[in-house]
C-alpha cells in the first residue's frame, strides 16, 4: 500500500501514523492494512476515574439534603475536568485509535451533557463499548442512558403528560434527519417511551405506572409499542441508513457529500446495521483514497491537538491548562455547545482560532510559558510570556524531545514533510519550506506544524 495512502487512512481513522507504522505497514496489501485497523479496536478499552470519595453521597442522602447536592455536584464538576484531561490522554497514547475515532464521532452524533461524573463515565464507556457494534443495540442502549434521559427531558415523559424532546431528537439528530417523520409520528412515539428512568446510580428503570401500554400509531403502523419497538421501525426505513452514511461520509471521507456514494454505503449499512462492515467497506473502496479526499479536510481542535501530541509527546502540568487549550480551539470533550453538537468543517476556523493553531505549535513545543487569560479578543487572549514572575495563569507543558529524535531518527528532513504534512503544498509554500533550516529537526517540526497546510487531514 503506498505511503499516502496508509497516511489519509490513518488521519482519517486516527490520529495519524508514526514512521515505525508506515515502514511496517507499507509491506502489506490494503486488505492487510485495514484489517489491522480492526484488530486492534476489536476489544473496547473503556475510561475510569477515581469516584472513592463521592461513595458517601447516595441518592437518598442527596434527595433530602440540598447542602449535600451541592457538595456532589461540585466535586463531581471537578471530576468531569479530570475525565476531559484522561480521554484526551487517552487518544494520544491509544493502540486502538480506530475504536477513539469511531468514540469522538458518535459523541457528536449521540450527543448529550451531563454533570454526574457517574453518569457521564456510563455514557462514554457505552459510546465505546458500541462504536463499532451493532447500530439498532446502539440507539437502544443510548435511550435507556441516565444522561440522555436527563439531557432529552425523558425522565418526565409520563402516560399523563407525554414529553416529546427525546421522541423528537430521535428521529431528527439521531436516525432520519429532518422531514423524515409527521409530527403525529412524534407524539405517538412520545407515549412509547414514557417511564422510561434510571436509579442514582444510572441502572435503567422502566416505571411501570408512567408508562402508557395502550396502542399508539406510529409511521402508518398500530400497536402496543415500547421504546425499543419504535427504534426497531425506524431501521425499517432505509432513510435511517441514507441519514448515518451521510454523516459517516462528512466526517471520514469529505465535508462535500457524493450522493452516490453515500447511496453505496447506506446499500452496505441497511443489510444489517453493523457499524464495522460499513466502516470496513469505506476503507477498502477505491474511491475513499481519491486524490480529492486526500488532505480535503480541516482537523477538529481535538484531532490537531491529539496529532501534535503524537508526534511530539507533550505533558500538560495541569488539568486546567489542557481544558483552557480546548476552550480557545473551540472544542472542549463533554461540553458540546448543544443538541445538535459541533458543526465541524469550516466552523473550526475563524480569525482568532487560526492565530491560535498556527502559534500553539511553536509555543508549546518551545516550552514556553503562554497567558491564556480571556480577554475576548485574540491579541489580549493569548500573549507569550517569558516572566516567571507574572501573576497571569499558565500553560506549562514537559517536552519529551528524546521521544520525538527516536522515533524520527531515521526520517530525513523531507521525510519529516511528507509524514507531518498530509495535502499536497502549493507552490509558494513549498518555495518557503525550501528556506527553512535544516539544522535540526526539532525546529523543522515545529516549522512544518506551524504551517496552514498541517491544519488539514
Amino acid at each position: 500500500m503506498k505511503q499516502q495512502d496508509i497516511q489519509h487512512l490513518y488521519w482519517r481513522a486516527g490520529f495519524g501514523a508514526t514512521p515505525s507504522q508506515l515502514n511496517n505497514l507499507s509491506t502489506m496489501d490494503k486488505y492487510q492494512v485495514v484489517d489491522e485497523l480492526f484488530q486492534n479496536s476489536s476489544n473496547p478499552s473503556y475510561l475510569e476515574i477515581d469516584t472513592s470519595d463521592l461513595q458517601p453521597y447516595s441518592g437518598m442522602s442527596i434527595l433530602k439534603d440540598k447542602i449535600k447536592r451541592r457538595e456532589f455536584i461540585n466535586k463531581s464538576t471537578d471530576k468531569l475536568k479530570e475525565l476531559n484531561a484522561i480521554w484526551v490522554n487517552q487518544l494520544v497514547i491509544t493502540d486502538q485509535f480506530l475504536r477513539e475515532k469511531m468514540t469522538l464521532f458518535w459523541a457528536n452524533h449521540f450527543v448529550c451533557r451531563d454533570n454526574n461524573i457517574f453518569h457521564v463515565q456510563q455514557y462514554n464507556n457505552t459510546l465505546r463499548h458500541n462504536a463499532l457494534g451493532n447500530f439498532g443495540d446502539f440507539v437502544k442502549a443510548i435511550s435507556k442512558e441516565a444522561a440522555m434521559l436527563k439531557y432529552l427531558n425523558n425522565k418526565q415523559n409520563r402516560k399523563q403528560k407525554p414529553n416529546e424532546n427525546f421522541a423528537r431528537e430521535l428521529m431528527e439528530l439521531f436516525t432520519l434527519g429532518e422531514g423524515q417523520y409527521t409530527e403525529e409520528d412524534i407524539k405517538e412515539s412520545a407515549r412509547a417511551f414514557t417511564g422510561y428512568s434510571h436509579s442514582f446510580e444510572g441502572e435503567f428503570i422502566l416505571r411501570k405506572l408512567q408508562h402508557d401500554y395502550d396502542f399508539k400509531t406510529f409511521f402508518g403502523h398500530t400497536g402496543r409499542y415500547d421504546g425499543d419497538d419504535i427504534i426497531d421501525m425506524i431501521l425499517e426505513q432505509k432513510q435511517c441508513a441514507r441519514f448515518i452514511c451521510r454523516k459517516v461520509y462528512s466526517y471520514f471521507v469529505n465535508d462535500i457529500i457524493d450522493e452516490d456514494k453515500v447511496e453505496e454505503l447506506a446499500s452496505v449499512f441497511y443489510k444489517d446495521y453493523n457499524i464495522e462492515n460499513l466502516m470496513r467497506h469505506l476503507f477498502m473502496s477505491d474511491w475513499f483514497y481519491d486524490e480529492l479526499h486526500i488532505g480535503s479536510k480541516i482537523k477538529s481542535p481535538i484531532e490537531f491537538l491529539v496529532g501534535m501530541s503524537r508526534t511530539v509527546p507533550v505533558q500538560f502540568e495541569s488539568t486546567k491548562d489542557v481544558l483552557k487549550i480546548q476552550k480557545l480551539l473551540g472544542q472542549m470533550l463533554l461540553n458540546p455547545p448543544n443538541v445538535a453538537g459541533w458543526k465541524g468543517g469550516k466552523s473550526w476556523i475563524d480569525s482568532n482560532t487560526i492565530m491560535l493553531r498556527l502559534k500553539l505549535p511553536s509555543i508549546i513545543l518551545a516550552n514556553a510559558k503562554i497567558s491564556i487569560k480571556e480577554k475576548g479578543e485574540f491579541e489580549d487572549s493569548f500573549e507569550k510570556y517569558y516572566s516567571k514572575k507574572t501573576k497571569n495563569r499558565f500553560v506549562s507543558a514537559k517536552i519529551d524531545w528524546d521521544a520525538f529524535e527516536r522515533k524520527y531518527k531515521k526520517s530525513s528532513f523531507e521525510d519529516l514533510k511528507q509524514q507531518l504534512i498530509i495535502p499536497k503544498l502549493s507552490e509558494g509554500t513549498e518555495t518557503y519550506v525550501k528556506t527553512l533550516s535544516q539544522n535540526s529537526k526539532r525546529n523543522f517540526c515545529v516549522q512544518l506544524m506551524s504551517l496552514p497546510e498541517y491544519q488539514m487531514c
